[in-house]
């Protein structure tokens, strides 16, 4: 699709895959938009004040949780807590908002992960997300630390390693490339003991890091962000992208994912 040509729907965060870069593509309206071609481009979006629920699809005035109308972020099986804090999790007991979701998200193999940024962070996704969840972090490299059953025992396995390892990113130095200098096989050699013997079984074997280079022309030196709440047209020379974040040439940036369900034209 030519750049001049505009394009209007839903907004939810970038399509990824891994790469001698990585490659981000934006579904629009149904229509995928290589995000990797339009750097270098001005770029125009413009929201038109519609916001619609991702779970429902009903409009809503406000959005919760990324994307959510109210109702949803209280009672779908997506808002759950557990997203937040998986060592909440009680689908292996036999409660969830919605058991049939909670099989195929929640009584899965999960992946407990070292990543590295601005910092070594511990986090957990569905062993089937990587490496789209490293991808959305920013994560420079990362490395698989655990490979439990299911969500319940990967938030035990979290809990454990928060006492020595953040479980968050600085999304501005992420976003200014300020990377920690660490070394991930290190890190999880050292980790290995400060796990509970009944946890230690489920460590992985494989110590293989996982490297990302992410498509940016020139990192931000100070980090602007901007968003469709306060200004409805956002325009500018795309100069990367990385994580879930539109990088612009004047040190503006664009979280994607904090819109989802924003109605735009591009």
């Amino acid at each position: 699709m030519s750049i001049n040509a505009a394009i209007s729907g839903n907004l939810r965060k970038m399509q990824t895959r891994l790469g001698e870069v990585a490659q981000y593509t934006l579904m629009l309206g149904g229509v995928p938009i290589d995000m990797n071609a339009r750097i270098g481009e001005v770029i125009s979006l413009r929201f038109d004040g519609t916001i619609n629920c991702i779970a429902c699809g009903r409009e809503t005035k406000k959005s919760f949780g990324q994307g959510f109308c109210y109702p949803c972020f209280r009672d779908a099986p997506e808002a759950s807590e557990c997203i937040i804090r998986p060592e909440l999790c009680r689908a292996h007991e036999g409660e969830a908002r919605d058991m049939a979701w909670a099989e195929k998200h929640c009584l899965v193999e999960q992946i407990v992960y070292l990543a590295r940024s601005s910092a070594i962070k511990v986090g957990i996704t569905r062993a089937s997300q990587m490496p789209t969840r490293w991808i959305d972090q920013g994560a420079t490299d990362a490395i698989v630390f655990a490979r439990v059953p299911n969500r319940y025992t990967a938030g035990l396995v979290e809990v454990a390693m928060k006492d020595h390892l953040t479980d968050r990113t600085n999304w501005q130095r992420m976003l200014k490339n300020e990377i920690i200098d660490a070394d991930l096989m290190a890190t999880k050699a050292s980790l290995v003991d400060k796990l509970a013997p009944e946890l230690q079984q489920y460590i992985d074997t494989d110590d293989t890091v996982c490297t990302i280079k992410y498509p940016v022309e020139r990192y931000p030196e100070k980090v602007k962000s901007v968003g469709f709440d306060k200004q409805p047209k956002i325009e500018g020379r795309l100069a990367g992208i990385k994580g879930q974040y539109l990088i612009f040439d004047d040190n503006r940036v664009l979280n994607i994912r904090k819109h989802n369900g924003y109605r735009i034209e591009m």
